[in-house]
């Protein structure tokens, strides 16, 4: 029998859904998202199959997250298409078919939207609904959500679907007001899209992002100039369509792909090869990395020799293999020096794919500027200065990337009991419990946070997405209002993840994945930002935590978490 309490609590529910919002406010839901991407949309379906209420805000007039922000020109999968999509419907699997093996941008959104249509999703998102601040109210155990516009909305849960690269971040350089053409970053290109047909356009970055830029702009402007100052590691993508008999193949083998995604380390198809480059005959190297470099995919990155990425002699010699393909696709040898790595090995940053980027460089209207010799001083309202000549264009675009993992979290004012910032709290290191919990933040709940399992994101996203349904429903059945980690399992798990990340290369290299950006205050300083034990070890661990009955958790039940009946 219920309570008063939980009565008044199923009553109250009843007339907020009847009745319309008050101005400067919105109908309490059960749970909040921030976020309707891939992330989002999924929550939100699991949640009402739980019988619970949601509320997803989202900045964006649409959905799609990324693939609603990111439409610059060459804007695409880098992880095979048929091995991205959602998992949970075999009805949407089987009438869903990607047009190319790795889809570019419009076609994923098209895929995002069709989702939200076919489960009727729009009908809990808020549009146009900026999340500026999250306050814990512990005397209700609830939180209050805060809208740009003044809104606010309170909920029981909190569940942040942020993604690890939304926060974009502009390059410090004077001037940047000035410039009279146009100008934005990749993650804010217009919705209009823009003519660049025969017009002088600078681009600053040469990471993933600006990789797709370029080689696709740069048969359609007139003058294209990249400014350079870390070069990248780059490998074909090989990318193609699909025939109509691979994709009868295809849908009869999802059972199959998604299973050998869950026994990676990285939730792609490919998995490590089990043999060392420094224990193979070096013609067998060779070979195998000539068949790697030829295949689509990630396969040369995380389907290499299993101590390329731990070993330095080893990472040195995947390298120079690598640097000859450059030298190989680049004529001018002295420009093909200058897009070789220096200051990090293969495969130590995340890698890009390519198609026939480096043949760009070949082209008579494509220069390529390195900003280590001579610095970019400031922006001039023609163009770009740099210590040795001015610069005019008509359009500037900065590819300059994104405050990874944490950034998006500081871009909001998340407090919790007693006033504790979660800025501040994470300022030198993030403090998780399985990427999902921060500690001394009830409530809280997280869709790929800091210390959560990378690789292949949508993997990654089901599987803690279904973990914390789990979660919730175990709150729901039994009365339970509030849940936070213990404050040791947190320091258990930062120490495990700290441990994970010993003898990696790529812990030594400064870049999003270790928490660097040279635009954003205090991020100088390298941390450790995912879980690198593999998705294998992660899945594991989770499942431990649950198969115990969630021992590493606080609970408390103060009122009922489920929505009206």
């Amino acid at each position: 029998m219920a309570s008063a309490t939980d009565a008044a609590f199923i009553a109250y529910h009843r007339r907020m859904e009847r009745s319309a919002a008050p101005k400067g406010t919105t109908a309490e839901p059960d749970v909040v998202v921030i976020g309707a991407g891939v992330a989002g949309l999924y929550q939100l379906h699991r949640l009402r199959g739980l019988g619970l209420r949601a509320k997803v805000f989202e900045a964006g007039t649409g959905v799609g997250g990324t693939w609603y922000w990111n439409r610059y020109p060459g804007a695409r999968f880098d992880s095979e298409s048929w091995s991205y999509g959602y998992s949970f419907s075999e009805e949407l699997l089987q009438e869903w078919e990607w047009p190319e093996h790795f889809a570019a941008q419009p076609d994923t959104l098209r895929y995002l939207n069709h989702v939200a249509d076919k489960f009727d999703l729009r009908r809990d998102i808020c549009f146009g609904c900026r999340v500026a601040a999250a306050h814990f109210d512990e005397a209700d155990d609830r939180w209050t959500i805060t809208l740009e516009n003044g809104e606010q909305a309170k909920a029981r849960l909190l569940i942040t679907a942020l993604g690890p690269l939304s926060a974009y971040t502009l390059p410090n350089i004077p001037g940047r007001e000035s410039f009279r053409g146009q100008a934005f970053h990749t993650a804010r290109w217009p919705r209009e899209g823009v003519s660049l047909e025969g017009r002088r356009v600078g681009i600053i970055g040469t990471g993933a992002t600006a990789i797709q830029v370029i080689q696709t702009i740069a048969s359609e402007v007139g003058h294209l100039t990249v400014f350079q100052r870390t070069p990248n590691w780059a490998a074909p993508l090989h990318n193609r369509r699909i025939t109509p008999e691979e994709q009868k193949k295809l849908k009869a083998s999802y059972g199959e792909i998604f299973e050998r995604c869950r026994q990676t380390s990285t939730c792609f198809i490919h998995q490590t090869d089990p043999r060392k480059a420094l224990e193979v005959s070096a013609e067998e190297r060779e070979a195998f990395w000539e068949k790697l470099y030829g295949e689509p995919g990630f396969g040369i990155w995380v389907g290499n020799f299993t101590d390329v990425l731990i070993d330095k002699r080893a990472n040195e010699l995947a390298s120079a293999f690598m640097a000859k393909k450059i030298r190989e696709r680049v004529r001018d040898p002295r420009v093909a020096d200058k897009l070789i790595p220096k200051d990090h090995g293969f495969g130590t940053r995340r890698l890009p794919l390519e198609t026939r980027y480096f043949e760009v460089y070949n082209q008579d209207n494509v220069r390529l500027v390195d900003i280590n010799e001579t610095p970019i001083e400031r922006i001039t309202p023609e163009g770009i200065r740099t210590s040795a000549e001015d610069f005019a264009f008509d359009i500037l675009i900065y590819a300059t990337g994104f405050d990874g993992v944490t950034g998006p979290y500081d871009r909001i004012d998340i407090v919790g009991p007693g006033g504790r910032r979660l800025k501040d709290d994470w300022k030198r290191m993030p403090r998780t419990f399985l990427g999902m919990m921060a500690e001394g933040f009830p409530n809280m709940l997280m869709v790929l946070g800091p210390h959560t399992a990378r690789g292949n994101i949508p993997r990654n996203i089901e599987e803690i997405v279904d973990w914390l349904t789990d979660l919730v429903r175990h709150m729901r059945d039994n009365g339970l209002s509030r849940v936070e980690p213990r404050p040791e399992e947190v320091a258990t798990w930062v120490a495990e993840v700290e441990q994970a990340v010993e003898g990696l290369l790529f812990s030594e290299v400064n870049s999003w994945q270790t928490g660097v950006n040279r635009n954003v205050e205090g991020r100088q300083v390298r941390r450790v930002l995912g879980y690198y034990g593999g998705a294998v070890e992660y899945r594991k661990r989770i499942g431990h935590v649950a198969a115990g009955g969630y021992r590493e958790l606080l609970f408390a039940g103060s009122a009922p978490l489920r929505g009206a009946s």
